[in-house]
C-alpha cells in the first residue's frame, strides 16, 4: 500500500484536530467551499449524505470528521474495505460515496461496478494516490462520477461533492490534463451509430466539454428538465448509466 499523504493524518489535517471539536480553519473551509460552489445552482438536497470506503484509519477518520463538521454534510458511514461497504451500504444509502482504489481483497474499481448494479442513483467519487493512466481510464469507464488525488485540499474536496451533484465531474487538474491526453491518443473504432438526434449530438458535445445539467440548460435555452430528458435517452441509446460513461462514449467512439 502506498503511504497516507499527510493531508489527511490524525492531528495534520489543515489545523482540523481530528477526533476532537472544529477549529476556526474549519469554517473557513466551509466559507470558502460555499463562495466556489455558488456558481453550481442545479437543485441539491439540503444535506448531501456521503460514504467513505477507504483502508487506512487516519484518512478515513479525517475525511470523517471533516464532511461531519461542514454545514450541509452528513457522513452516513466509513467501511475499510469494498466488501463491507457493499455487505452494509444497504442500511443508510449515501447520495454519493468516495471511494479509494488500493483496498484490501477487492479494489476500488471493481467495487464501483458492482455498487453501480445495485444502486445506480449513487455517486461513486473516486479519492486515491494513483494517477496513471490505466487507473483513471478503468475508473472513470466503471462509473466514476469524478477522480480526485488525495492530496486535493479539504475546501475542494467539499467543493467537488457539492459538484459531483450538481452534474460535474471532479477531477484533479493533473487528472484532467491525464484525461485529454489519454483520450487524443486512443484510436477509436469506427463512428459507431447510435441514432442519436442532432439535439442530443449537441447536448452530448456540451457534457463532453464539461459543462453540467444547469450551465447546458442555460447554454441551449431550455429548462433542467428538458436536459433531463434528453439525457435518459442520450443513456439508453448509449447503454449507460452516468454522465461520465456517456462522455467516455462519446469520445471513444467519435460521436461528437
Amino acid at each position: 500500500m502506498c503511504p497516507a499523504p499527510h493531508l489527511f493524518r490524525r492531528g495534520d489535517f489543515q489545523g482540523f484536530d481530528i477526533g476532537c471539536q472544529p477549529m476556526a480553519e474549519t469554517r473557513e473551509i466551509c466559507m470558502a467551499s460555499e463562495t466556489r460552489t455558488a456558481a453550481l445552482s442545479q437543485s441539491v438536497p439540503a444535506v448531501i449524505k456521503v460514504a467513505i470506503i477507504e483502508d487506512q484509519r487516519d484518512i478515513r477518520e479525517g475525511l470523517a470528521s471533516l464532511i461531519k463538521f461542514t454545514e450541509g454534510y452528513q457522513c452516513t458511514g466509513c467501511f475499510r474495505s469494498m466488501e463491507e461497504a457493499l455487505e452494509k451500504i444497504r442500511f443508510e444509502l449515501p447520495n454519493i460515496m468516495l471511494v479509494d482504489i488500493g483496498l484490501p481483497g477487492m479494489n476500488g474499481i471493481e467495487g464501483i461496478r458492482l455498487l453501480k448494479e445495485s444502486y445506480p442513483q449513487i455517486l461513486l467519487l473516486m479519492l486515491t494516490v494513483y494517477d496513471d493512466d490505466e487507473m483513471i481510464f478503468d475508473a472513470l469507464c466503471a462509473g466514476a462520477c469524478g477522480y480526485l488525488l488525495k492530496k486535493t485540499p479539504p475546501a475542494r474536496l467539499i467543493e467537488s461533492l457539492k459538484e459531483a451533484m450538481s452534474g460535474g465531474a471532479p477531477m484533479s487538474p493533473e487528472v484532467a490534463r491525464r484525461v485529454i491526453k489519454l483520450f487524443r491518443e486512443i484510436r477509436p473504432p469506427e463512428r459507431a451509430d447510435y441514432k442519436l438526434t442532432p439535439h442530443e449530438l449537441r447536448l452530448l458535445k456540451l457534457l463532453v466539454e464539461g459543462h453540467n445539467y444547469q450551465t447546458a440548460a442555460t447554454a441551449q435555452g431550455v429548462k433542467v428538465t428538458t436536459v433531463a430528458f434528453h439525457m435518459r435517452n442520450i443513456y439508453e441509446k448509449l447503454q449507460v448509466h452516468s454522465k461520465s460513461e456517456a462522455v467516455s462514449k462519446a469520445l471513444r467512439n467519435r460521436l461528437v
